[in-house]
């Protein structure tokens, strides 16, 4: 991940109540869960574990990996029965199909191999990865144009990993992209 990329605020800054209701988590785990029967998520690029609290929470079986310690160990805090260790999207450490649902909250744009976050989602996948994003357009929010991800390249991603089908719901200020294998 480029140095430009790596989140630098306070990790309470993550928790912030309007950044909480810009992120819509609830309408988004439902929709990731649409239509799929998971028992285990892995959540990719967890940060203080919002995402992987709100699958918790719905009694899924929650893993969760990061690149920074720090985010791991606030995670840990937030989601004690959820499993947080350090892993690169571009290198999982984990068997094929491992998990049902592999989530990826805010994190494909980051990435510097965006095609092997993707292929290695899809290693490690049974049904579906849930793939969150910026909308691609400048907005008075988020990172620099430059930094998003196209949607058509992102099918294009999606299709080269092995998924088979890609839906997309524009979310109030986000995007989400459901991978189906």
């Amino acid at each position: 991940m480029s140095e430009d990329k790596v989140y630098r605020h306070p990790i309470e800054k993550l928790r912030d109540p309007k950044r909480l209701a810009f992120l819509e988590t609830d309408k988004v785990v439902r929709f990731c869960l649409e239509g799929i029967n998971p028992r285990t998520v892995l959540d990719v690029g967890t940060g203080s574990g919002i995402f992987a609290e709100a699958f918790f929470h719905l009694g899924l079986e929650v893993t969760g990996v990061d690149i920074q310690e720090p985010m791991l160990e606030a995670a840990r805090t937030y989601v004690p029965g959820a499993n947080f260790q350090p892993a690169s999207s571009e290198n999982l450490p984990f068997e094929e199909n491992a998990f049902d649902l592999v989530f990826l909250g805010l994190l494909l744009h980051e990435s510097d191999q965006p095609l092997l976050t993707l292929q290695e989602s899809a290693r490690v996948c049974t049904l579906r990865a849930a793939v969150l994003e910026w909308p691609y357009k400048e907005g008075g929010y988020g990172p620099p144009l430059r930094h998003r991800i196209e949607p058509e390249r992102l099918k294009s991603l999606a299709a080269s990993s092995g998924f088979s089908r890609v839906s997309t719901i524009p979310l109030k200020y986000l995007t989400l992209f459901l991978l189906d294998k």
